[in-house]
Parts: structure tokens; C-alpha cells; sequence
């Protein structure tokens, strides 16, 4: 489940995709357009998005905010409002050529066909359509039609919605889909995230899936990349003091920054999955790892308890493990001396054939108990053992 934007490729074991939305804070100047793809480009992330629209395409003159507009621009109607925050043409190629310059992708919602067209020639890698379009299928199909990959926002979707805009945007031929779990509230509440729909979205329709993310702070954005969200979708503000109805589910350019790290982190963390030692395990197993070692000075012809005298177990900085090979210590052996000999054990068994009353206890880096990676520990009659199980009560020193 991998889909290329660009240069850039996108889903599992890939680096997560992190898109700073700045959407309309910009507040209508391109100066500050600018200043947010500058603030995006030093936070690291991987692209920097706006909002595209001609005001009089989609939104009626006497059509009422919603409440979290109201808090957060006032009274008047949702037309003035958007009116106040579009950009020109000619502000878009403006901003697209400085993005370009400035070396972050480009990228941007449409919410009319003008806005479509205008995209397109303007090349962006891909469209990003917002929650509110998901049914809004003509215009899915419109954008479709472009052939260019599309990232799917699902804020205030049902399942059959998804279903329903995916069979629109694939029978124009598209294949290239991300879908990301949203909750359209301004700001959202923590409680309210649902991120384990991430596993949901990827079960039902078998695409890469990211979040867009609502709430405030990081903490959501960081979990969703956690439990697998290939791509992060943020908003942004220079400041969430400046006017905009978006500014209160913002970050602001330092979080924004803090976010990105963060992630990154999460990724490193997450590792391939294998189980085994690292590097620095080896080393500090050596001392952390126990061995045989006498507990009382053994002569030579010694016959004593084996358990309750000759053994104990402690750190050996060598950490060269025994093989114990065959009922005989080599040598005279002192206290807190690294044990080396054969003991005799309850029965031992070779390639599953019993070989009598003899048994060995032996230490071996191939310890394979499945078909993964090299396992570290004892191996007694070919099963991992506690280490005094299987011994008999008395070991003969020679």
C-alpha cells in the first residue's frame, strides 16, 4: 500500500509524510502566504498546503458561519467572511513558484472546478480534497479526471461515504489514493480523535491512510504515526493571536517544528520489528548476565553436593560462557573461578535419539526455537531449561 506524490513515496515502512496546512491563515496577503511557506520549509515538513476557491462558486451570500467560525471571526455571514480570505490567480502562481524556490512541495485544496483547472496548470503533484467535498461527487470526478493522485480527507464520513467517492474517483482511472481520518470540529476534542480508525480505513480499503489532524497540541499527530498514519496533516498560524477562523486549531511555527521532531523520533523508535540484541546490549551483557562459577575452592577427586556447594551464579566481565563437555573439570578450580566441565544430568538426547544417562548442558549462539532471529541461552535436550532443572546431586572433580 505505497503511492508516489512527486518524488516523494508514500505509506508503510516509509518515512510519514508531514504536510503543513496553512490553509487560510494567511487572512487573504501573500506576503503572509509567503511567510507561512517559510515558517513550513523551516519546521521540516514535506509540503505546505492552502485552500483554493473562488468565494461566489461555493458559498451562497446569506449562508451563516459555523459556531466555531462565530467564536473565532464574529458575527456576519460565512460569504463576507471567505471573501476576505481568497487569493488571486495570479497570488497562487505566485506562492507556488516560491514554494518551489524555497525547495517544499506546493499543494493545495479546490473547491470549485475554476479552482481545479487552476491547479492543474499549475502542476501541483497532487490534490487534496478537504471533508466537506467527500460527497460532493461531481467535483470528485472532476478532479479525477486530471489523472493526478488524490489524498482523500474523511472527517464527518460514514464507511459507505468513502466506498461510495473511491468507486467515483477510481472509474476515472486513478489508483493513487490516501485516505486520512479526520474529525471536522474546530477545535477537536482529544476524546473525540477515534485514531484507532487509522487500522479501520486500512482494513476496508486497502489504501495508505493519514490523519488530519484538528486537536490542540501534538500528542494526537504523534500517536496517529505511531499506530501507523503514513501521512500527517497539521494547521499552522504565524500566530494564533492574528485574526482567521482556523487560528485556534493551529500551531504555531515552534510547535509546528516540535511536531515534525517528534515524529521523527517515533519513527526511529518504531525500529523493523526484530527481535534481538542491539549493539550496545552485547556489550553490557557481558556484565549484566550471569555464569557458573565455584562457590567453594574444589580439589582434585572432590565429590560434593553440586547444587549446594560447588555453584553459584555471578557476573564474569569475559562472559565466556562453559560448554560443559563430559563429566570432567579440566583443573583445579578456585572460588569465583569460571567453572569449565561436563556434569551429569537425568538423560541427554542427540537428534532426538536417547544417548543413556549422561547429559550435557550446553550454551550455543543458535539456540532456534522458530525460524526468526538468532536466540542467546541454554539448550538442554533441545529445549530452553532452567539452569539447574536437570542436574544430578554430585559432579567429580579429576
Amino acid at each position: 500500500m505505497k503511492t508516489k506524490i512527486g518524488d516523494e513515496l508514500i505509506g508503510e515502512e516509509e518515512p510519514c509524510f508531514i504536510i503543513a496546512e496553512a490553509g487560510v491563515n494567511h487572512n487573504g496577503s501573500v506576503e503572509l502566504a509567503k511567510k507561512l511557506i517559510d515558517a513550513a520549509k523551516d519546521a521540516g515538513a514535506d509540503a505546505v498546503k492552502f485552500q483554493t476557491f473562488k468565494t461566489e462558486n461555493v458559498v451562497v451570500k446569506d449562508a451563516q458561519k459555523a459556531e466555531y467560525q462565530k467564536e473565532t471571526t464574529g458575527e456576519g455571514s460565512q460569504y463576507e467572511m471567505i471573501k476576505k480570505l481568497e487569493l488571486t490567480e495570479e497570488d497562487f502562481r505566485e506562492l507556488a513558484d516560491y514554494a518551489k524556490e524555497k525547495d517544499i512541495m506546493f499543494l493545495s485544496s479546490p473547491f470549485d472546478k475554476e479552482s481545479v483547472d487552476l491547479l492543474h496548470e499549475l502542476d501541483v503533484p497532487a490534490f487534496k480534497v478537504g471533508s466537506g467535498e467527500i460527497t460532493n461527487l461531481p467535483l470528485l470526478r472532476y478532479i479525477a479526471k486530471k489523472g493526478k493522485p488524490i489524498i482523500l480527507s474523511t472527517g464527518m464520513s460514514t464507511l459507505g461515504e468513502i466506498e461510495e467517492a473511491l468507486d467515483v474517483i477510481r472509474s476515472e482511472g486513478v489508483e493513487d489514493i490516501i485516505l486520512l481520518h479526520c474529525v471536522s470540529n474546530y477545535p477537536a476534542r482529544i476524546e473525540d480523535v477515534n485514531l484507532r480508525a487509522i487500522e479501520t480505513l486500512k482494513q476496508a480499503f486497502k489504501l495508505p491512510v493519514g490523519f488530519s489532524d484538528h486537536t490542540l497540541g501534538i500528542t494526537a499527530p504523534i500517536a496517529a504515526v505511531a499506530l501507523g498514519a503514513c501521512v500527517i496533516e497539521k494547521h499552522f498560524t504565524l500566530d494564533r493571536n492574528l485574526p482567521g477562523p482556523d487560528r485556534k486549531a493551529s500551531l504555531e511555527p515552534d510547535e509546528l517544528k516540535e511536531m515534525v521532531k517528534a515524529i521523527r523520533e517515533v519513527e526511529k523508535a518504531l525500529g523493523n520489528g526484530i527481535k534481538k540484541p542491539t549493539k550496545e546490549e552485547e556489550k553490557i551483557k557481558k556484565v549484566a548476565r550471569r555464569s557458573i562459577v565455584a562457590k567453594v575452592d574444589i580439589s582434585k577427586g572432590t565429590r560434593t553436593p553440586f547444587t549446594k556447594f560447588v555453584l553459584a551464579l555471578k557476573p564474569f566481565e569475559t562472559h565466556k560462557l562453559f560448554m560443559l563437555i563430559r563429566e570432567r573439570i579440566y583443573a583445579c578450580t578456585s572460588r569465583d573461578d569460571l567453572l569449565k566441565g561436563e556434569i551429569e544430568a537425568d538423560e541427554s538426547y542427540s537428534g532426538g535419539r536417547r544417548k543413556g544417562r549422561r547429559g550435557s548442558l550446553i550454551y550455543t549462539e543458535k539456540f532456534r526455537s522458530y525460524d526468526g532471529p538468532v536466540m542467546y541461552g541454554f539448550r538442554y535436550n533441545h529445549r530452553k531449561e532452567n539452569l539447574f532443572d536437570k542436574m544430578v546431586e554430585h559432579v567429580r572433580v579429576e
